[in-house]
């Protein structure tokens, strides 16, 4: 009687190549319905709480350009041109703040409808740039309020007191305008998790991104100058100051990623 194969340990799949659990196309499809469902009320939820304090979020909003009038001796009020102006800005801001407040609670229904599907190197990869791109984006506003804004508002109102034409500022326009300005540098500033995965699809590496630094230099003065509200120098120098803090750490981190495969491959190596 032959004794029975054993199995080749070589042939086994590794704990870390596992997928997650395995779901037919129906089970995804009513998982994808729950995820919406949940989201959507985070999103719900999220708003109600944004318009409940986004009263006391406008006078955060208002300072940048309450201080630059300030600076050059005006009347430091700003104004609304329709009788449901101030209310439409309270809805509007409330939304938005809502979104923010649900966003992590969003990201998590993503995850748990991905995570199954994934490897489990996969999930670490993805779970290792939700919360730095959170991080990111949030400090893109922050740049853009303590440091983008002054500078542009102090600008922006400098020219105006050159002539006989005074600003009458609209609450309205300034937030559209702010909002234009602090989304992009959140979008701007996910440039080291970009690097990032085009790090772990091995798109680019550390050597290339330094060999190529003087052409992303070229790139990012372009971008500093297309990108940056006001045409002063000020503002471009500190847009191209930030964008050259980003390449730089998103070197960095496509050093630890490449490191960190070439880990994994050394080890599997060793394994067989």
């Amino acid at each position: 009687m032959a004794a029975p194969a054993l199995p080749d340990p070589n042939s086994q799949q590794k704990p870390e190549e596992e997928a997650g659990g395995r779901m037919s196309f129906f089970e995804h499809l009513v998982d994808l319905r729950k995820r919406l469902v949940n989201s959507l009320l985070g999103i719900g939820i999220g708003m109600v709480a944004g318009l409940a304090v986004s009263p006391y979020f406008i006078d955060y909003i208002v300072k940048p350009m309450q201080a630059a009038l300030r600076a050059h001796q005006m009347d430091d009020k700003l104004y609304y041109t329709s009788p449901a102006g101030y209310v439409g800005l309270i809805i509007t801001l409330g939304l938005y703040l809502g979104i923010v407040i649900a966003m992590p609670w969003v990201l998590y229904q993503i995850w748990q409808f991905v995570a199954p599907g994934l490897y489990k190197h996969e999930r670490s990869a993805v779970a290792g740039f939700i919360i730095p791109s959170m991080i990111l984006f949030l400090a893109g506003i922050a740049f853009g309020y303590f440091i983008v804004l002054p500078t542009m508002l102090g600008f922006l109102i400098g020219m105006g007191t050159t002539g006989p034409v005074k600003p009458l500022i609209s609450i309205n326009e300034y937030f559209d305008l702010i909002l234009i300005v602090l989304i992009g540098l959140g979008i701007i500033f996910e440039l080291p998790v970009v690097i990032f995965i085009l790090s772990v699809f091995n798109i680019v590496t550390p050597k290339f991104l330094i060999k190529n630094f003087r052409y992303a230099m070229l790139i990012i003065t372009v971008l500093a100058a297309f990108a940056a509200p006001t045409p002063d120098a000020t503002t471009m120098l500190i847009f191209m100051a930030a964008l050259v803090l980003l390449y730089v750490i998103g070197i960095i981190v496509s050093y630890f990623v490449v490191r960190k495969k070439r880990a994994r491959a050394i080890a599997g190596g060793e394994a067989q």
